[in-house]
C-alpha cells in the first residue's frame, strides 16, 4: 500500500477503495478493532478468533482477507483524499456531525464512509427526505408523474433522493431543481464520474446546488452489482420510498425492499394495467405487507410526515360554472330537456316556480352561455350539454 492518509479517516478512505460497499466482514472488523486496527488485520491476512466465525463463514472470510491483502498494495488513500480536495469533494465518516444516523440502521451493512460533492449538509438535508425511484426506460406518464411529484415535494421543503439514473431518477432530480428545492443523487461510482454520460449536465447542477453522494472514491467507474448495493443507502437516508414506474423485476424494487426491511414507508404510484412498466408498482401493491397507493404529493407527505399533523386534504371536485348558480337558477337549467326546447310555462310547471321567475332565470342563463332562445322555446347551448 502506497499511502493510507492519517489515522481513522485515512483507514476508512482505504476501505472505500479496498472492499465492496457494505461488506459485513469489514464492518465487523471496524466495529471490533477500529478502522486502523481493521487495516492491520487485513495486512496480517488472518481471521481473528474474536469474530467467532467457523465453518463456511470462516472459509469465506479467509478468502476475502487474502484478496484484500493483495489489493491493499495498490490502494492509495492519501492520493484519493488529495484528489478529492482538489475537486471540492469531502469524505464524511460515521460519528461526524454531518453523518445521518439513519444509516446506522443498516447495521453491519452500513457505509464505511461517504464521499460528498456539493454544498448541502447531508444530515440536515435528509431529516425531511423522500426517495423517488423507478424505471430507466420510463414512459412519458412516469416521467411527468416523477417530475411533478418531486417538484411539489421540493416546494414543501422535502428533499428528493434518487439514484441519478436516466428515466424516473433524472426526472425526479430535475423536478426538484426546477422548484429550487434540495435533491440528492446517490451514485454507484465516484462523484466526479458522470454516469450515465447523458446526465452530465444534471450532475454538474446537482454538485453546484445540492449534493452528490457515493461510497466509492473519486475516479471509480460503476459496475452492475454496485447499482443494487447503493439502493440500501437511498432507502436508509430517507423516511420513505416512492416507486413511480418499475417492471416486474427492477432495481427500483430493491430500494423498496430495503425501505421495507428498515421500517420505512413504501409507496407506489399505480399505472395502466396494460403497461409492463407499472407491473412492479402493482406487484408492490399486492404483496404483503402491501405498499401504500399514492397519487399526489400530499399523500406522500402524509405517509412520511408528522403523525396527525401532515394529513393530506381530501381531493376536491373541480368547480364548474353551473356550481356557482343559485339553487333556483340551477333548477330551471336542469328542467330544460337535453334535446329539443321548452317554453317558460312548461318549465314553470316542471320546476314549481312561477312563470315570471322562470323567465328572469332564463335571461340569466342565456347571459351565462347556458341557454339560448329559439322559435320553439328555450334550449341548452352545446357547451351546456357537454358532460361534467
Amino acid at each position: 500500500m502506497r499511502g493510507e492518509g492519517d489515522g481513522e479517516v485515512g483507514a476508512l478512505a482505504t476501505f472505500t477503495a479496498l472492499a465492496e460497499p457494505g461488506d459485513r466482514l469489514v464492518n465487523r472488523l471496524i466495529q471490533t478493532y477500529g478502522a486502523v486496527g481493521a487495516i492491520g488485520v487485513v495486512r496480517c491476512g488472518e481471521v481473528p478468533a474474536e469474530l467467532g466465525l467457523n465453518g463456511q463463514e470462516l472459509k469465506r472470510a479467509a478468502v476475502r482477507l487474502r484478496r484484500w491483502q493483495v489489493r491493499l498494495r495498490t490502494v492509495d488513500a492519501a492520493e484519493d483524499l488529495a484528489v478529492a480536495e482538489r475537486l471540492g469533494v469531502r469524505l464524511l465518516c460515521p460519528g461526524e456531525s454531518g453523518w445521518p444516523t439513519t444509516l446506522d440502521d443498516l447495521g453491519d451493512e452500513r457505509p464505511y464512509a461517504l464521499w460528498l460533492r456539493g454544498p448541502d449538509d447531508l444530515r440536515n438535508a435528509c431529516l425531511r427526505s423522500v426517495a423517488v425511484v423507478g424505471a430507466r426506460n420510463a414512459t412519458p406518464y412516469g416521467l411527468r408523474v416523477a417530475a411533478d411529484l418531486a417538484a411539489e415535494l421540493a416546494d414543501s421543503r422535502w428533499t428528493v433522493v434518487s439514484g441519478g439514473a436516466i428515466g424516473i431518477d433524472a426526472a425526479a432530480h430535475r423536478g426538484a431543481l426546477a422548484a429550487d428545492g434540495p435533491t440528492i443523487a446517490v451514485l454507484a461510482n465516484g462523484v466526479d464520474v458522470a454516469y450515465p454520460p447523458q446526465n452530465e449536465a444534471l450532475f454538474a447542477e446537482l454538485s453546484r446546488r445540492s449534493l452528490l453522494v457515493s461510497e466509492s472514491p473519486p475516479g471509480v467507474h460503476p459496475h452492475r452489482s454496485r447499482f443494487l448495493v447503493r439502493n440500501r443507502v437511498i432507502a436508509a437516508l430517507t423516511r420513505g420510498t416512492v416507486v413511480v414506474e418499475a417492471e416486474w423485476r427492477s432495481g427500483a424494487l430493491s430500494t423498496a425492499k430495503w425501505a421495507q426491511r428498515l421500517g420505512r414507508e413504501v409507496m407506489a404510484v399505480p399505472g395502466p394495467v396494460t403497461s409492463r412498466l407499472s407491473e412492479g408498482c402493482h406487484r408492490l401493491l399486492r404483496e404483503h405487507p402491501p405498499a401504500l397507493v399514492v397519487t399526489r404529493p400530499a399523500e406522500v407527505i402524509e405517509a412520511v410526515g408528522r403523525l396527525g399533523a401532515d394529513l393530506a386534504p381530501p381531493p376536491r371536485d373541480p368547480v364548474l360554472p353551473r356550481d356557482r348558480l343559485d339553487a333556483t337558477t340551477r333548477a330551471v337549467l336542469e328542467a330544460i330537456p337535453a334535446r329539443g326546447a321548452a317554453g317558460p310555462s312548461q318549465l314553470a310547471a316542471n320546476t314549481g316556480l312561477d312563470p315570471s321567475t322562470v323567465t328572469a332565470k332564463l335571461g340569466l342563463l342565456a347571459a351565462g352561455g347556458f341557454t339560448e332562445r329559439t322559435t320553439s322555446g328555450w334550449r341548452l347551448t352545446p357547451a351546456a350539454k357537454r358532460p361534467t
